[in-house]
């Protein structure tokens, strides 16, 4: 198989999703796109993911690209190619779905529970995920659910957290993915929005980092991927 991710920034890339696919022997590729890489030939890759970013879904302007890529996500989706979306990359699937996207009252910045929906766990394959889990968010804005998909999960602060749509599209607005290296990497390229932040569902630098979770983390999101794109 082989996988081809969009980065939208330096300081998030696939993380442990690379771990992961190298384990697979899969081929991984990717497109940089705060670098100005041209996107691939749909035909040239089996899977997609979307990795985050700290833009929003309507940040065109200063991201020309985004209008580029919702187009690109939409014709992966319309072959019936498997496409995962990670944070804003959850948040670019929706709108190019036509659900709508916007800010929260309170931003999601550190770890905090989420809940997985019973729906998604009776569903084949998905038993292994537990009821609560600590995740890793880093977010400000919500996705509404696009018109036929199967909530996953959602927390206090936000009430959409992931999405599965006919088996071959899943959003997750928290980041499995994240390994302590990768966090010490965003959190390093993010101090002015941690300054800045306030309110019940925001951790200081520190308390993210201490968070023993990652271990934990990463067993759901190696069974999850292989769900996804292997079963």
């Amino acid at each position: 198989m082989k996988i081809h991710y969009l980065q939208h920034v330096y300081f998030e890339g696939p993380a442990y999703i690379q771990t992961w696919a190298v384990e697979q022997g899969y081929e991984l590729t990717g497109t940089q796109l705060f670098k100005g890489e041209a996107l691939p030939g749909v035909e040239e890759f089996d899977a997609l993911v979307v990795m985050g970013g700290p833009m929003g879904v309507g940040d065109e302007r200063e991201y020309p690209w985004l209008g580029e890529e919702k187009a690109f996500i939409r014709d992966c989706i319309s072959r019936q190619k498997k496409v995962l979306g990670i944070c804003l990359g959850a948040q670019l699937i929706a709108d190019a779905l036509g659900a709508k996207v916007e800010p929260m009252a309170e931003k999601e910045i550190g770890w905090f529970p989420v809940d997985w929906s019973q729906s998604v766990r009776k569903e084949s394959g998905f038993s292994f995920l537990p009821a609560r889990q600590m995740v890793l968010h880093w977010h400000g804005d919500r996705f509404e659910f696009p018109g036929n998909a199967l909530p996953l999960a959602s927390s206090e602060g936000c009430d959409s957290q992931g999405f599965l749509i006919d088996d071959h599209v899943l959003g997750l607005q928290f980041h499995l993915e994240m390994t302590k290296n990768s966090l010490t990497t965003l959190i390093g390229n993010s101090s002015r929005e941690l300054e800045e932040a306030n309110g019940r569902f925001i951790q200081d630098a520190e308390a993210m980092l201490k968070g023993n979770y990652f271990a934990e983390n990463h067993q759901i999101m190696k069974q999850l991927l292989n769900r996804f794109f292997v079963d």
